[in-house]
């Protein structure tokens, strides 16, 4: 039998971190030039319009390069932080410090690539181009850079949420169906468990009869041998189904009371009355046998005073054995295998459950059918 794996949280694989990257880098390269036009809609028009096509291309590659190190800072304050302050543990100091470390970094790495930017622009004696930018404009777009990083970030902790909220539904969704697998195998093994524990109560029941018997009378202990062979012979075939028809039992019951009459003889009668429409309903094979069984052990069975047993269906869809009480001289220890047997097959093959009643004059066991 192979190892089964141990369920691994889900990851994001290298591919999709690096595409989750470059949306977030075009996002910020097309945000920050729609800022910059929002904020100086003719000067900034009239800068590039003045712009030397070099001078275009290392606009667009500082820019550029300015939106990759925000993106880059802005992951690589998550994965910190994701170590420091998990999101499923401590969400609003994460999402507190993430605002303000990622602000911080952010408004740094503009003034670096400012000051590269300016000083590159000395170099080249074309700095009196940016003379209409006052300081005021100039914090202007500081700042509106900043209120992009802000949407940057909340962008990137939608996008890590919801990531892992995906991660972690389909891992709920994977130990679900685990658990309903391991419960159901346990249901399987319980019940073939269950089937097991009737096969040497059965024989070791009617075995013990054969030997009385043969003692008493060999002929009739090799006709209850006979008997008995086709009675076990069917046994073996139903047994292991975890459910047969009302028809079926009924068969096998009728299997059972020829292997009572050469033990019993007259000694209890057996008024069976169940309605047709019920014989397609299931319950649990050998199930009359045990009640009957049940019925014969802890009663006295007299020929000038019968065991009367009645197994009839009621309006509840239920198949009721009823019998008499007559209590033995001397009572048998009960191991209440049957009973037990039972009510328990019951439990892992329905919610309804047998129904057990017992008074002065009478013990009754409602059995529930299902489809």
């Amino acid at each position: 039998m192979e190892e089964e794996q141990p369920m691994k949280k889900q990851e994001h694989t290298p591919s999709r971190n690096k595409i989750a990257k470059l949306a977030m880098v075009l996002y910020t390269l097309i945000g920050l030039y729609v800022l910059s036009f929002f904020i100086y809609p003719t000067s900034y028009w009239d800068l590039l319009l003045n712009m030397s096509v070099p001078e275009l291309l290392f606009d667009l590659f500082t820019t550029l390069i300015i939106c990759v190190v925000i993106v880059e800072f802005n992951f690589l304050i998550d994965k910190r932080l994701d170590k420091w302050i998990p999101w499923t543990k401590h969400a609003l100091n994460r999402l507190f410090f993430q605002t303000i470390i990622q602000i911080a970094g952010t408004f740094i790495v503009v003034l670096i690539v400012a000051s590269i930017f300016a000083i590159y622009l000395s170099l080249i004696d074309k700095l009196s181009n940016t003379a209409g930018l006052t300081l005021t404009q100039a914090w202007q777009y500081v700042i509106a850079i900043l209120i992009l990083t802000l949407i940057i970030n909340i962008a990137n902790s939608v996008y890590y949420l919801a990531a892992n909220w995906k991660s972690e539904l389909l891992n709920a969704t994977a130990y679900k169906v685990k658990a309903a697998e391991s419960k159901q195998l346990a249901a399987e093994t319980e019940l073939q468990s269950l089937r097991l524990q009737l096969d040497p109560h059965f024989v070791f029941n009617n075995l013990t009869v054969l030997s009385e018997l043969i003692l008493k009378d060999p002929q009739l202990g090799f006709a209850y041998t006979e008997n008995f062979a086709k009675v076990y012979r069917y046994l073996l075939v139903n047994a292991k189904k975890d459910s047969i028809t009302l028809r079926e039992e009924l068969k096998f019951l009728d299997l059972y009371l020829l292997l009572l009459q050469s033990r019993i003889g007259n000694g209890a009668i057996f008024d069976i009355d169940v309605d047709e429409a019920l014989l397609n309903r299931h319950l649990p094979p050998v199930t009359l046998q045990l009640l009957v069984e049940n019925a014969l052990k802890y009663n006295s069975i007299d020929e000038d005073r019968p065991l009367h047993i009645r197994i009839y269906s009621n309006d509840m869809e239920e198949l009721v054995v009823y019998n008499e009480l007559l209590p033995l001289l001397n009572k048998h220890h009960s191991s209440g295998i049957g009973l037990k047997n039972i009510v328990s097959r019951y439990s892992l093959l329905t919610d309804r459950k047998p129904r057990i009643s017992q008074d002065d004059v009478s013990f009754t066991v409602s059995i529930p059918l299902f489809a």
